[in-house]
This record gives C-alpha cells, sequence and structure tokens, in this order.
C-alpha cells in the first residue's frame, strides 16, 4: 500500500439498527436510515472526531449506497454528508429521483 491509501474500513450492516456500521480503533462510526416508501432515506453519518479524517464516513456512505444500489432501491440524502457525498460522485447520482 502506498503512502497516500488509506487502509480499508470494515463495515458491517445492522439491519436490526438501520444503520451501516464501523468499528475501528474501539469507536464505532453508524450511518443511520430508515425505509420509507420504497426508499432508503438516509439520516445521520457520525464518525467521532478521533478518527474523522480517515475516510471512514465515505466508507459507511459508500456500503450504504452500494447496497441501495443492489436491491434497485431510490435513495433519499437526508443527511448533509451523504447530499454532499452524492454531489462530489456522481456515479451515484442514479440512485436519487
Amino acid at each position: 500500500m502506498s503512502t497516500d491509501q488509506k487502509p480499508a474500513v470494515p463495515v458491517r450492516h445492522n439491519v436490526a439498527e438501520n444503520r451501516f456500521e464501523a468499528e475501528v480503533d474501539g469507536h464505532l462510526s453508524v450511518a443511520d436510515y430508515v425505509e420509507e416508501n420504497g426508499a432508503l432515506v438516509f439520516t445521520h453519518t457520525f464518525v467521532p472526531p478521533e478518527l474523522r479524517g480517515r475516510g471512514v464516513a465515505e466508507a459507511l456512505v459508500r456500503a450504504g449506497l452500494d447496497f441501495a444500489r443492489e436491491r434497485k432501491q431510490r435513495v433519499v440524502p437526508a443527511c448533509s454528508y451523504v447530499a454532499k457525498f452524492i454531489d462530489r460522485h456522481r456515479e451515484y447520482s442514479g440512485l436519487l429521483n
């Protein structure tokens, strides 16, 4: 791995809690969602300050968006981070409508 690459963040889908989660260095980060009218509505993304800048939020959101894509579900980015992420990564814009 080159020095500019970040290590992969292990993300799990916690179906019971309606969220994607990653535990890194003992800290839990989450991307919460609700299912509404057949769409995944991403409501909140949280990464503890100790982990910010390490790509954790990006890994969580990518996992959630990829999950929606696999299920052919629309996405509603109620969370500002998710909205900005989709705006910066246009390959996910097809999930909006």
